[in-house]
């Protein structure tokens, strides 16, 4: 998915030094800069970013009466930018994903942009539900009627948070983030869209430890995170390929297929 971006500061060396440290960032497309809020708030509108860098001190209207500007539209995610520490309560008040001191530190920008990724993911799930629903239902009507299932169950006996050891090291992994999951004998392939892990541990223990109105079993050896759908591509012989927010691939078996239909929500 492709962050498109607008960059907003009245100082042209920041822009500048802001472009390249997001250079390696290839998912960030940087669309509009600007070099003050009037400017902002017009190329908001017009082009409707995903996200934007605004500096909060800026001749005329500042960073946050851009932030009020536009928000009879639906906005997009702010990270405000400053050489000012004394912002930042006000900045995190005004939902910013993040708030960066100038110089922007490289760590910290990716950690942002990390950030950016998930609450777009987010933002996307809640948006497109009801698509994909429309969509199973064609793949699989038999299991149309059974798509309104129960949703009261509690998740809280389901982990939020896995412990993944691998090469060396002890990951921690938001069970949010998890993409798909891939057995090979007594291992399992964690997948989160930009990286894979290992994790030593059979499919059913690990079945048991996740919340099934996300995750369902949809092939013999795969798990899926159904929130990360995107897109069912229907396939010979009754199945069908989840599409999922990395661009991966996933097939759904025949005898697995009433079981995705089921449980999307």
């Amino acid at each position: 998915m492709t962050i498109r971006t607008i960059l907003v500061d009245d100082e042209k060396l920041a822009i500048q030094g802001l472009q390249l440290r997001l250079e390696p960032f290839e998912d960030v497309e940087i669309i509009e800069t600007c070099q003050n809020g009037r400017e902002a708030i017009r190329a908001i509108k017009t082009l409707k970013p995903d996200l934007v860098f605004l500096d909060i001190q800026m001749p005329g209207f500042d960073g946050f009466s851009v932030v009020q500007g536009v928000m009879e539209i639906d906005p997009p995610l702010f990270v405000f930018v400053t050489a000012f520490q004394e912002h930042a309560i006000r900045a995190f008040e005004a939902n910013a994903v993040n708030y960066l001191m100038k110089p922007v530190d490289e760590d910290k920008l990716a950690d942002t942009i990390e950030r950016v990724r998930q609450r777009l993911a987010e933002k996307k799930s809640t948006e497109e539900a009801e698509k994909l629903k429309s969509v199973l239902s064609e793949v699989a009507p038999e299991a149309a009627e059974e798509l309104a299932g129960d949703e009261s169950e509690a998740a809280s006996r389901y982990e939020k948070l896995i412990n993944v050891k691998d090469r060396g090291q002890i990951f921690r992994v938001e069970t949010d983030t998890i993409e798909h999951i891939e057995a090979a004998g007594d291992y399992m392939c964690i997948y989160t869209g930009d990286n894979s892990l290992i994790l030593r541990e059979t499919m059913k223990d690990l079945e048991r430890r996740l919340d099934p109105r996300k995750f369902q079993r949809v092939h013999r050896s795969t798990i899926v995170n159904l929130d990360q759908v995107r897109q069912v591509k229907p396939h010979t012989n009754g199945e069908c390929f989840l599409v999922l927010d990395s661009g991966a691939e996933v097939k759904v078996s025949r005898s697995y297929r009433d079981v995705v239909a089921r449980f999307v929500h």
